[in-house]
């Protein structure tokens, strides 16, 4: 899978804090920026997951669904609201 690819991944706009409050989740790269850069909180179980499954995602293990499920859970674990835009 092409990690700089928006194909099959559709966006999520997470509401986080900092500078850049609101952030577009569009593609596996953007996931793995803010996952590795911006996240709140780098401790939890799902955070860790998250980081995992998109890791496996760009390397074409697992599929960019599930690569976008998972920032959701991390997102639910710390408290940050996600807007899921449906395709």
């Amino acid at each position: 899978m092409n990690w700089h690819s928006s194909d099959h991944f559709a966006p999520l706009m997470l509401v986080m804090g900092g500078q850049e409050k609101y952030r577009l989740v569009s593609s596996l790269r953007e996931v793995a920026e803010t996952l590795i850069g911006e996240w709140q909180s780098e401790d939890g179980e799902e955070y860790m997951a998250a980081v995992k499954i998109c890791l496996d995602a760009i390397h074409g293990k697992l599929s960019a669904q599930e690569a976008r499920d998972a920032p959701i859970r991390a997102a639910d674990e710390a408290g940050i609201p996600v807007i899921r835009v449906v395709h």
